[in-house]
């Protein structure tokens, strides 16, 4: 009785407390009211039935701080595995992070441009595809007298302000945007032509850079890039003067439209929104765009890795800027090595070797094929090629690979494959070139991965509004399957075929382009489609006639580019009789002749030698396909024993 008689007491002064003020209630809160409580209810053995339980009476009564975890171990442990734990969390988002921005960056999404890694292009400025290296020591090459020495022409100068927004955009300065723009404008009359080039040059031909400018006499025209032609007659170098092209902040002002030219390097092209960013971080937009950036030359492997000094005695063959330092150095050495026996290598040491004659240069050339042009022409055809050659003064050296080269005393010494060493005071190597296709990794355009260049569809188009020509790009040949060409007519008619293409033609590249190399007046072939000395060939030849030389072909016509010439002769009736059928010799006089070039049984490629002006004859053989047919007869058709 006593113990109900205290469990009451309790309970009344717990509502006591409870009825004071909230001041006085939170002062005494502490005192553990419930404790008491409980523990005189456990001391009675006779509880009611709807009591609570001590496990009841503890939930309703917990604070909410009571429900926190309660940590094990000791504090400093959970913190530092804490820390680790968003550690790993903030290094694995920041290395998330960054792999999809260079994802985005490497797929083309945005570009990261840093305008000081770009240098404007200058005179000085190191050549495309050539290692960077001092300037020429002025005692390198030993003091002659000759000539004056010429200077390269002035670039164009720095446009000040450049249109934000041009209907057609040419990148590149080159044959291949010279036709492009003359399409251009013959389809649209005031159509506004804006041509972005990095040499900084007017547009111009290669071709006599490696032939007529070396036999003109007059420095002054050659100062100008001026030369004579085969026929006596000058020619510039440039397709048009300067007054031709308008300033470029005066194109968008007119009303029947014009061509202007501004330097300067494109180093992203953005096709979907029709713009393309330049190197000092300008940018352009455009309705229709050509790319035509070229090619730039190869180094030999050897000069690739030599030291500076070499490299600084190094020419790579391309452009004017290489034309007036192979002139300095003609004009200045005792001896020169021209590497490569292809169409320029073999040109260029015609040239220099006719040179040496008046000079007392001495020439070498080293190649590993058999001959000159032994990649091009059947075996006895460059072996009688070479001794022609040899003939001009230049020592050849077939069969043979530099393997080294050293500077020691002022010379650069070549050591050859077979033990020999070639001492001179310059080499050019002309090893051919590679397609410019650096705007593919910023733009997001396709490379042929086996024969390099831009891939393009039958209308030469790269992506929407864009589209390629001359040697940058790779096309599909509907008779000969794809491929690229780095010739001057190629660049000229796929030039031309991508400009009105650009003004809504619409039509498929089909044109089977021809070359040609003239080894001085005398000595000159044309050729088409595939031309490999390791197909089977058969070739037709007969004695030459004082008409059966490039010097008389640019007479008669009045062009030192054969592939105009082609468009200003008629071809002729074929001629009666058949030639004798015989296997070519060494020892015979190759005056004038065909070579077929056959693949399957059917001709893919046709090479005229010493004969002119029947390339109409030629494409038609190629395009009709011609199987199992007798040669000799198909030979007729070129007029080679005319008189």
């Amino acid at each position: 009785m006593s113990r109900c008689l205290l469990l009451c007491r309790l309970h009344l002064a717990k509502r006591c407390l409870h009825s004071l003020p909230r001041e006085l209630s939170l002062f005494l809160e502490p005192v553990p009211v419930h404790s008491i409580s409980q523990h005189a209810r456990f001391m009675s053995s006779d509880v009611p039935s709807n009591w609570k339980s001590d496990k009841q009476v503890a939930e309703e009564n917990k604070s909410h701080m009571n429900f926190l975890p309660v940590p094990k171990g000791s504090w400093y442990d959970n913190y530092r595995e804490r820390n680790a734990k968003w550690n790993m969390l903030l290094f694995g988002s920041i290395g998330f992070l960054a792999f999809t921005l260079i994802a985005m960056w490497k797929s083309g999404v945005f570009y990261l441009h840093n305008i000081s890694d770009y240098k404007k292009i200058t005179p000085d400025a190191e050549k495309i595809g050539r290692a960077k290296s001092a300037s020429k020591p002025a005692s390198s090459l030993p003091k002659k007298a000759g000539p004056p020495p010429l200077t390269p022409p002035e670039r164009l100068p720095v446009a000040k302000a450049i249109p934000e927004h041009v209907p057609y955009l040419l990148i590149g300065g080159g044959t291949a945007s010279f036709g492009a723009f003359r399409s251009i404008k013959a389809r649209d009359p005031t159509a506004k032509v804006l041509i972005i080039t990095e040499e900084g040059r007017l547009p111009y031909m290669r071709p006599p850079l490696s032939k007529e400018l070396w036999f003109s006499e007059d420095r002054a025209s050659l100062q100008q890039m001026k030369f004579k032609q085969w026929n006596g007659k000058e020619r510039s170098i440039f397709f048009e003067p300067e007054s031709f092209y308008m300033k470029p902040d005066q194109l968008e002002g007119q009303e029947n439209g014009g061509v202007a030219i501004v330097q300067g390097k494109v180093v992203k092209l953005d096709a979907s929104k029709k713009k393309v960013l330049l190197d000092d971080g300008k940018e352009i937009s455009f309705d229709k765009c050509l790319i035509a950036t070229g090619g730039r030359p190869k180094n030999h492997p050897v000069l690739e890795k030599a030291s500076e000094e070499v490299r600084a005695r190094t020419i790579l063959f391309r452009n004017i800027d290489d034309f007036v330092e192979l002139d300095s150095a003609v004009n200045s050495s005792e001896a020169i090595a021209i590497i490569g026996g292809g169409f320029l290598g073999s040109e260029l040491a015609c040239a220099l070797g006719k040179k040496s004659q008046e000079t007392g240069l001495k020439v070498y050339q080293i190649f590993p094929e058999k001959g000159n042009m032994g990649r091009v022409l059947p075996e006895y055809l460059c072996k009688w090629t070479t001794k022609k050659v040899q003939e001009e003064g230049v020592e050849v050296f077939a069969n043979s690979g530099v393997i080294a080269a050293h500077y020691r005393d002022n010379k650069v010494i070549l050591t050859l494959d077979n033990g020999k060493q070639v001492k001179v005071d310059c080499v050019v190597a002309a090893v051919g070139i590679e397609p410019n296709v650096d705007l593919a990794s910023t733009s997001g355009l396709e490379v042929d991965e086996i024969h390099g260049g831009f891939r393009v569809n039958a209308e030469l188009e790269a992506r929407s509004n864009i589209w390629v020509a001359g040697d940058a790009f790779c096309f599909y040949d509907i008779k000969l399957g794809r491929r690229r060409v780095e010739h001057h007519d190629h660049a000229v008619v796929s030039g031309r075929l991508a400009g009105e293409n650009m003004t809504g033609a619409s039509k498929p590249y089909w044109h089977q382009s021809m070359f040609w190399s003239d080894l001085g007046p005398h000595i000159g072939y044309e050729a088409i489609g595939i031309v490999d000395s390791s197909l089977p060939t058969v070739g037709v030849f007969a004695k030459a006639t004082s008409k059966d030389t490039p010097q008389a072909v640019v007479e008669e016509t009045g062009e030192g580019l054969r592939s105009e010439t082609e468009r200003i002769a008629l071809p002729s009736a074929p001629s009666a009789g058949k030639p004798a059928l015989c296997v070519p010799q060494e020892s015979d006089d190759f005056g004038r002749g065909v070579v077929f070039y056959r693949r399957n049984n059917i001709i893919v490629g046709i090479l005229l030698w010493n004969t002119f002006n029947k390339m109409p004859i030629a494409r038609k053989i190629l395009r009709d396909g011609a199987e199992n047919e007798d040669l000799y007869e198909v030979a007729k058709l070129f007029n080679i024993h005319e008189s």
